[in-house]
């Protein structure tokens, strides 16, 4: 009897003085596994990855002002508030958070991915 050891592997990208788009962009790539020659869409990538310094981040005057929106599903229920509001109101935490998920694909391991996303201040 074979028994599969799993290796999980630990990222950590230091985002300090780099734009948003950029790091979410890499941190959702590493999430997905592409950067392992085994990847394969329909399977889950094995990583934890960290973001590091995520207050320290590079926003341009410009960027402050983009909507994030929200909709309860509700009649009227459409909520917006700009990226300065939304860091905030709870911290650029999540701001990031919300980065990376809009760069996942809308599945079945989405929330199993953003799991694994560990995000310091």
């Amino acid at each position: 009897m074979t028994t599969e050891t799993t290796t999980n592997k630990t990222y950590t990208i230091d985002a300090t003085g780099k734009r948003l788009g950029k790091v979410a962009t890499e941190a959702a790539s590493v999430m997905l596994g592409k950067n392992d020659p085994t990847f394969a869409k329909h399977t889950m990538a094995d990583v934890q990855v960290t973001i590091e310094n995520v207050s320290k981040l590079d926003i341009p005057e410009r960027k402050e002002g983009e909507i994030y929106q929200s909709y309860s599903g509700y009649p009227g229920g459409r909520k917006e508030e700009t990226l300065i509001h939304l860091a905030k109101r709870l911290g650029y935490n999540e701001v990031m958070r919300r980065s990376v998920a809009g760069m996942l694909p809308t599945n079945k391991h989405k929330k199993r991915l953003l799991a694994k996303l560990v995000i310091t201040e």
